[in-house]
């Protein structure tokens, strides 16, 4: 049975949602109630140190939103803005304990919802659409600390 092409994006859209909503929901119960999906691909892209134009180019956003979002992030305490040692002209984001732990947890939880979904489908089935969506999009995914991807000490850092 054959669908209709606008199905399968629709789907993947879902299955985003559907993961990130859990997370930020149970995020939420463990003392970071305001967290968002664009909050933690900002706080992946800052890694140990990062200006706001350098997020903005890592996200693929503007500067101005890279900007909305960063200072978001200081206001709920999960980011500090400093002076680069090598440049005082330079403001540089880094994460704050607060930040490390909403990054800490997160990890965690997005640990047990691949293993509630794999409860779901299965472990095999899990793991091969997720190499399988891996093959189509190629250099496409989104690629900010490597397989850690919510955690704070990716490899790509």
């Amino acid at each position: 049975m054959s669908r209709p092409g606008f199905v399968l994006p629709l789907l993947l859209l879902a299955g985003f949602e559907a993961i990130t909503d859990e997370a930020n929901r149970r995020l939420g119960e463990q003392g970071h109630p305001n967290m968002r999906s664009a909050y933690g691909f900002a706080m992946q892209a800052v890694g140990r140190g990062a200006s706001v134009s350098e997020v903005g180019r890592t996200l693929g956003i503007s500067k101005q939103a890279a900007t909305k979002t960063v200072n978001r992030l200081v206001d709920l305490g999960y980011l500090r803005i400093d002076a680069d040692p090598q440049d005082a002209r330079r403001k540089i984001a880094t994460r704050t304990e607060r930040g490390m732990d909403m990054l800490d947890r997160s990890a965690v939880i997005f640990e047990q919802l691949a293993d509630e979904w794999a409860t779901t489908i299965g472990r095999r089935r899990l793991d091969q659409l997720e190499d399988d969506l891996s093959s189509l999009v190629g250099d496409r995914a989104l690629r900010l600390e490597g397989r850690a991807g919510f955690g704070p000490e990716g490899s790509a850092d």
